[in-house]
């Protein structure tokens, strides 16, 4: 597995199909300006990214053009900076 160091996350990104009110399912290829959401697999150990109370398993936003993809087992990963997460996803 990969560690990120400092003040990074690495993540693994969630492919979500989106369906119009009409029913018709918006391919991955369609341009969209909505956030990502991705499910941290390990987290760095700065400080910055400590003060985030990150658990690795939680689901995370981020910007669509943020962080720095990697493939890495045959999985396409995100690295993150602390600075690019916006939000977790709590259901």
């Amino acid at each position: 597995m990969l560690q990120p160091l400092g003040d990074r996350v690495l993540i693994e990104p969630l492919v979500q199909e989106e369906t119009t009110k009409s029913g018709i399912v918006l391919p991955e290829t369609v341009e969209k300006n909505k956030k990502e959401e991705g499910k941290v697999l390990a987290i760095g150990d700065g400080e910055k990214v400590k003060a985030l109370n990150l658990s690795v398993g939680d689901v995370v936003l981020f910007g669509k053009y943020s962080g720095d993809d990697v493939e890495f087992e045959d999985k396409e990963l995100k690295f993150l900076k602390h600075e690019d997460v916006l939000a977790v996803v709590k259901k």
